[in-house]
């Protein structure tokens, strides 16, 4: 029974949460609805995409089944991020929200990544999780970027401001499954190791060394990894 109304709560709660964040990011709509159109049978390139003919929209379009099944986390980090963004429902085109279900096997990491277009609402529902996020650069240079973090649990709300580094780990023996809520109906991911050392083509060491302050052969060592794309 506390199981079933903590998903009730939280259910309104995250639905809530949604409403309020269509007011943070994306433009505002000029109509009831602008269900997007496929990138491929689009003929022109907006920022967006391209409406459907409202004539031929359907009930479908507003809809995304599943949310309720887990995530495959058998991964090198041990976790799995499920989108409900405008490429799994079209009519959130223009709406400027989003949602994701993300799945934690024990000891498993949404490894440090940023939203360059969304602020993040996480809504914990099994398992202990540890979050945190760290700042941009402080206008001061003698201070360093500061982490905020904090320990959830089933029930806890924590907010991954928009463009800033974060992350969540599973520091519990059991599974642990996460909603959130976006302020962008394509809020973007960049998973920071894979972006810096996954790239394609690979950025060249000597930038990497030098960023790093580190020797090459790290560099090559971390270069040489696969890197795991979890969304």
């Amino acid at each position: 029974m506390k199981i079933v109304v903590l998903l009730s709560v939280t259910t309104i709660f995250v639905v809530s949460c949604l409403a309020t964040l269509a007011y943070a990011s994306d433009p505002s709509p000029l109509q009831d609805f602008c269900v997007a159109v496929k990138d491929e049978d689009a003929a022109v390139f907006v920022n967006g995409k391209v409406c459907k003919n409202p004539d031929m929209v359907v009930a479908e379009d507003f809809f995304f089944p599943g949310l309720n099944k887990p995530g495959n986390t058998s991964n090198l980090v041990g976790s799995r991020v499920t989108p409900v963004n405008v490429n799994q429902i079209p009519g959130l085109n223009t709406l400027g929200i989003s949602a994701v279900r993300i799945d934690y096997a024990p000891n498993g990491l949404n490894p440090p990544h940023t939203h360059p277009r969304a602020t993040e609402i996480l809504v914990v529902m099994e398992g202990t999780l540890y979050v945190g996020f760290v700042t941009s650069n402080p206008a001061d240079p003698a201070l360093k970027n500061k982490l905020f973090t904090k320990y959830l649990y089933p029930g806890d709300v924590f907010v991954f401001p928009e463009g800033l580094i974060h992350f969540q780990f599973n520091v519990g023996k059991t599974n642990a499954v996460a909603f959130a809520g976006l302020s962008s109906q394509n809020p973007g991911v960049i998973t920071v190791a894979n972006a810096v050392f996954g790239s394609d083509p690979k950025i060249n060491p000597a930038v990497l060394t030098k960023a790093f302050q580190v020797e090459k052969n790290v560099i090559d060592y971390l270069q040489a990894q696969f890197w795991t794309d979890i969304n």
